[in-house]
């Protein structure tokens, strides 16, 4: 006989456990953390704005992948409000322009950002295995790995707070995409949140979801690796 099969946990439970993963998002990174009490150097976050540019175009990328995996309407209708968020439409230009005027804000050139010759290859890496992970999975999955948006507007809220007394250099334009994602991050997690909680049933689903959850993570996770490495933290 194998070892007993361990019950599901309940759904209060199951989001508990994905809500624990807090604990390994990227605003515990020791870069994260010396950005955002105003230990870094001007480049040094010139540098996060670059590579990070990267990971923002690649979101609607990500979002397209699982989009066209998913079968029900009901249920594209409401991804594709991601895609919009950040392509943005002739009335609202989204979350891509508004990166693109956060390094405006910083002093650096859009052309140099666009051009993506400033992109680490840790950190191009860390974020083609994410589109590549989207593309492949199912999109229960897909829609698993996108929960770090649980955690993401704190880290929104701590820099409003803490960078316009940390970095004046910045200007105060800068910080719209930020203010931005507090409301959209909130909205989007409703549906991957409900999503996941009904999708993954048995105790082995579930722990694969928090695996799933974890390789997200992980990505945010080295693409700061790879900014410490290449530009140092602090003076």
């Amino acid at each position: 006989m194998g070892p007993p099969v361990k019950p599901p946990w309940t759904k209060e439970e199951f989001e508990r456990q994905l809500r624990a993963k807090g604990t390994r998002y990227h605003i515990h990174h020791p870069f994260h953390i010396a950005m955002n009490s105003g230990q870094c150097t001007k480049t040094q976050v010139q540098g996060w704005v670059y590579n990070r540019y990267y990971y923002q175009i690649s979101i609607p990328l990500k979002d397209a992948s699982i989009l066209a995996n998913m079968p029900d309407r009901d249920q594209r209708r409401q991804w594709i409000l991601r895609i919009i968020d950040h392509d943005g439409t002739q009335a609202d230009e989204g979350g891509i322009e508004a990166w693109l005027r956060l390094g405006d804000a910083c002093g650096l050139k859009r052309e140099d950002m666009q051009s993506l010759k400033y992109v680490l290859p840790g950190v191009r890496f860390a974020v083609d295995a994410y589109i590549n992970f989207a593309r492949h999975a199912t999109w229960q999955e897909a829609v698993c790995s996108s929960l770090t948006e649980l955690f993401a507007p704190e880290i929104h809220k701590k820099r409003l707070e803490n960078w316009p007394q940390h970095y004046p250099w910045i200007e105060p334009e800068g910080y719209q995409y930020f203010r931005k994602r507090l409301s959209e991050a909130r909205r989007d997690v409703e549906h991957g949140l409900q999503t996941t909680l009904e999708h993954f049933k048995t105790r082995e689903e579930q722990e694969s979801a928090l695996d799933i959850l974890q390789f997200k993570l992980d990505v945010l996770w080295t693409m700061l690796d790879t900014i410490q490495l290449a530009y140092g933290v602090g003076p």
